[in-house]
């Protein structure tokens, strides 16, 4: 589950790697974007529409779906707060924050994923980012060169909890 959707990027890679990956977007002009992105996927045929056969977009506020979906791993990339250097973001981001905004509701929408996740929740924050206020620590994190993954794994379930 991609609870961020935004552009599709990562949610693309995880379905080009064989998962079946829901993409939610509360953003009427992104969710627009990413749907025709999705059909002209499909309508190039082959490998891209497999891909895309792989992706479901549900339209709406995380926050609100992810408890009813349960799903067993949830990926949270909301906005990044704004640097303090003087590069600049990459195009393509800076139009997303254009289009949804700052994402003032990144801790809250965690708190939801942690709470709704089976196996593990994934936040994609940078890689010098102060945590989330609020959030409890991971249980491990995956360092890249500019963005870290902090994962939190869901408490283990018994036989009796499990969907």
């Amino acid at each position: 589950m991609d609870a961020t959707a935004g552009l599709g990027r990562d949610a693309f890679i995880m379905a080009s790697l064989g998962a079946q990956v829901t993409l939610i977007e509360r953003s009427e002009t992104m969710q627009n974007l990413l749907q025709e992105g999705l059909e002209q996927c499909r309508q190039a045929g082959g490998e891209y529409a497999e891909i895309a056969g792989r992706m479901t977009l549900l339209c709406g506020d995380a926050k609100d779906l992810l408890p009813q979906l349960a799903p067993e791993v949830i990926y949270v990339d909301p906005m990044h707060p704004p640097r303090k250097s003087s590069a600049l973001v990459k195009l393509p981001l800076r139009q997303v924050r254009d289009i949804v905004g700052a994402d003032e509701d990144s801790a809250e929408l965690m708190q939801v994923a942690l709470a709704s996740a089976r196996r593990r929740t994934v936040l994609k924050w940078p890689l010098k980012g102060k945590p989330l206020e609020g959030i409890r620590k991971p249980s491990h994190q995956i360092l890249g060169k500019s963005t870290r993954y902090d994962v939190f794994l869901s408490p283990v379930q018994t036989a009796a909890e499990k969907p």
